[in-house]
């Protein structure tokens, strides 16, 4: 993976941008969200930081 930089005024700063993937989540991706926030945080962080949190709701 190549970074790109975007020069604005005397600084140059990444030019980052998320992966476009649009899953849906129903209900129950809702409701096992809701779960792993409140009783599971470690398990959601992870999820979430890895960028697989919502492959794994839909």
């Amino acid at each position: 993976m190549e970074l790109r930089y975007v020069k604005s005024g005397d600084y140059y700063i990444p030019d980052l941008s998320l992966p476009e993937e649009n899953y849906t989540i129903g209900k129950y991706g809702r409701l096992r969200r809701n779960y792993l926030k409140e009783h599971r945080p470690i398990i959601f962080s992870n999820l979430l930081l890895s960028e697989r949190l919502y492959q794994h709701l839909a």
